[in-house]
């Protein structure tokens, strides 16, 4: 018997009749959604769902931060309320602008910090969510096999990357409103009442502002009410989704241009003809249908093919799919089912066909996030399938049809789980992403800094060789391979490799900017000061090229120069002690130590024990006649908030023992050296050994006996035997009423 119903429910109804089948479908008209009631069966089915979906991705629960995750988890200039305003209000301060998804983030943050279990977990729980949005809409439009269609959407390997990659939280959230939003309109459409589209259409611009890709939603329930009444109407069907063909146009025309201009979705590997993304397109629809039936393998990146006029095959891809949609055109009166799914599947692909920009192209045409949405029709048509299928065979609803189903469904679990476990750590990513595509230079070069930042540079050097021998023409591919040369010591190599950059591309900031570490390390200043300039023009906002010029120009007497580039960093950074300490360089090279001086207790108050390690700075300060006259500096010293036992012990040995008697002070040297003594977690010689040269130049020789007769003591049982020597005879002044002076 054929069916011959524009309906899914009435040939279900049809077969499960002959087939003495309990019915699936309720038996209303064809162009009318019913709401199904949930019994408390459904209920613990729904929850068992969401649990098989937890335990499914496990895995991933605490994987840790992927690629670009980094980018997308709140990053720390953005975390107060004035950042969350920030999100909102400003285009470039987060990854791409989808302003409701970054204030998640940023909500997250707030709860979990940078702990990825909480941003796991909720990934996790919109997925499930969705698969029972996805559940309740097939139940309202009465398509069969609603259970299966929504267990395999919650478990399908396919959609790991968009689950278990924290970024993708912009698919599970927009999945999550455009689902809610279409089971809303659904009842707008059943009861005509405007509270359900006007909650439809909150809901959808919600979704919007996580991830544009939704904007496909009006066209989308187009395709289901043509779907289910065989015809569309202007005032039931068009005119009350004008409001969302708007707002989502503008949205996508909006987020297309960001793309290009700020993100970066231009240039010569996005330069192709009509033609060439019609072969695009074409050839990416079938990766998705295939990857929807056959999951593997699945991987991160996938090959970026090329595309050519030239190539005869390229041109089956489109053809055929043309065709199939032919096919289904001319069997729609037989059934719209099929024509009506892959619609629906090319309508919500259609942004990631090739047709429009998006950044990820650069490294490949499909990615398996791509397709989290538009795989719900193939899903359905599938689901649905099957269920006529088993119900035509009699065995729907019955044990071996069930077994049937829940035997699917474990093989799906089990795939995803095992697909999370690349998604554990970076480097277990990138090393699954090159032996599945092992034409990745994106694998290699992600690899690369990996190695690089882990200090194993021999590995990663090979992969930068790797990623220059693949592409080239690309500056950044030489740019990270000189920059791993230089932490290997190979400076010469390492010239080399960032001056092939520059050849491809002149304004290369990080080749100008390690080009210029490298000449100041080897006191070439003059080179260094071209490459550093040059970095610091190119991205002005990092503060890292500006503070190495500056300390450059230090170096080569420019110090004007140098003393204007660090009060302007100063004034963007205050509490900057790296700063700080080269501003107190400068002042003291143009003699301006009161200046100095003023710099330093700012640099201490920022970082004590930093300022502490360049003593130098405070001993040449402390030698200048005026302030070693005027205690109050040093007093100010001691009231600082952060104290440091190694800076009072440096300051009080220059005072206690310096060779002209007008730059000694030695109660103000007491007073320091105790203070180390106090700060110190234990007695240490040396402090004892600064302090009694203290007391000793204070004139309390009693004291700096006793003093360094201890510091002897503990030198002798720590096996000391390079500073006893000169404890001893130090000793030897103490004894005879005699200060020590350096020489």
């Amino acid at each position: 018997m054929s069916c011959s119903s524009s309906s899914f429910e009435n040939c279900v109804s049809q077969k499960q009749r002959q087939s003495s089948a309990r019915p699936a479908a309720a038996s209303e008209p064809a162009d009318r959604a019913t709401p199904v009631s949930l019994s408390r069966q459904d209920w613990l089915l729904m929850l068992l769902l969401v649990a098989a979906t937890f335990l499914s991705y496990y895995p991933a629960w605490n994987g840790q931060p992927l690629w670009d995750d980094d980018a997308h988890i709140t990053r720390a200039e953005l975390r107060s309320f004035r950042g969350l305003v920030s999100i909102w209000t400003e285009l470039g301060v987060t990854q791409q602008y989808y302003p409701l998804m970054h204030s998640v983030f940023w909500v997250e943050h707030k709860l979990w910090g940078d702990a990825t279990l909480g941003y796991h977990l909720v990934n996790i729980l919109l997925h499930a969510l969705s698969a029972l949005l996805f559940l309740r809409i097939l139940q309202r439009l009465q398509i069969p096999g609603a259970w299966l269609a929504a267990g395999i959407f919650a478990l399908h390997p396919v959609h790991v990357e968009s689950v278990a990659w924290i970024t993708e939280l912009k698919n599970t959230l927009s999945g999550f409103f455009y689902l809610g939003s279409m089971l809303a309109y659904l009842r707008f459409d059943q009861a005509r009442d405007k509270r359900f589209c006007g909650a439809a259409l909150g809901l959808f611009a919600l979704g919007l502002m996580c991830k544009t890709v939704i904007a496909s939603l009006p066209a989308a329930l187009l395709v289901i009410f043509w779907w289910k009444r065989g015809r569309l109407r202007w005032k039931t069907d068009f005119l009350p989704l004008l409001p969302f063909f708007l707002v989502g146009l503008a949205s996508g025309l909006f987020t297309a241009w960001v793309e290009r201009k700020l993100i970066g979705a231009q240039g010569a590997e996005f330069n192709f003809t009509l033609l060439e993304r019609c072969l695009i397109a074409g050839r990416a629809t079938w990766f998705y249908l295939d990857k929807l039936f056959w999951p593997a393998p699945l991987a991160f990146s996938y090959p970026r093919w090329q595309v050519s006029q030239a190539i005869w095959w390229q041109y089956l891809f489109p053809i055929v799919a043309l065709v199939l949609l032919g096919v289904s055109w001319a069997l729609r009166r037989r059934s719209r089912a099929s024509l009506a799914a892959l619609l629906f599947f090319v309508g919500t692909l259609f942004p990631a066909l090739g047709f429009l920009n998006v950044y990820p192209f650069r490294y490949s045409f499909v990615a398996d996030h791509f397709q989290y949405l538009a795989s719900l029709s193939i899903i359905a048509l599938f689901s649905a399938g099957t269920a006529l299928l088993l119900a035509r065979l009699g065995l729907w609803g019955r044990p071996l049809g069930v077994a049937f189903g829940l035997a699917l469904l474990a093989a799906l679990a089990s795939l995803t789980c095992r697909q999370c476990l690349i998604y554990s750590d970076p480097e277990t990513l990138w090393r699954d992403t090159g032996r599945k595509n092992p034409g990745s230079w994106q694998a290699h070069d992600q690899l690369g800094c990996i190695l690089e930042r882990r200090g194993r540079y021999r590995q990663s050097a090979y992969h930068f060789s790797m990623h220059a021998r693949m592409r080239p023409r690309d500056p950044g591919a030489y740019s990270n391979w000189g920059i791993v040369l230089r932490r290997q010591g190979k400076l010469d190599d390492a010239i080399a490799k960032l001056e092939t950059a520059l050849r491809l591309d002149p304004n290369h900031f990080k080749a100008h900017f390690h080009l210029g570490q490298i000449f100041d390390e080897r006191n070439q200043w003059s080179h260094s000061a071209e490459h550093l300039l040059q970095a610091a023009r190119l991205q002005p906002d990092d503060r890292s090229a500006r503070f190495n010029l500056a300390s450059v120009q230090i170096k080569l007497g420019r110090l004007d120069e140098a003393v204007v580039e660090l009060k302007q960093l100063l004034r963007e950074q205050p509490q900057n002690s790296l700063a700080q300490l080269q501003l107190a360089l400068a002042f003291l090279r143009t003699a301006r130590l009161r200046e100095a001086a003023a710099v330093l207790f700012e640099a201490i108050r920022s970082d004590a024990a930093l300022a502490a390690s360049h003593y130098q700075l405070w001993t040449a300060v402390c030698q200048h006649p005026d302030l070693a006259s005027a205690p109050d500096y040093w007093h100010e010293v001691l009231d600082l908030k952060y104290h440091s036992s190694e800076l009072f012990n440096n300051l009080a040995w220059v005072l206690a023992t310096h060779p002209d008697p007008a730059l000694r002070s030695g109660p103000l040297a007491v007073k320091l050296a105790e203070s180390a003594c106090r700060l110190n977690r234990a007695p240490d010689p040396h402090l004892l050994d600064t302090l009694a040269a203290a007391y000793a130049a204070a004139g309390r020789f009693t004291n700096a006996v006793s003093t360094l007769q201890k510091a002897i003591a503990l030198a002798d049982t720590a096996k000391d035997t390079n500073s006893l020597p000169g404890f001893r005879s130090r000793l030897e002044l103490y004894r005879a009423q005699q200060p020590y002076h350096e020489r």
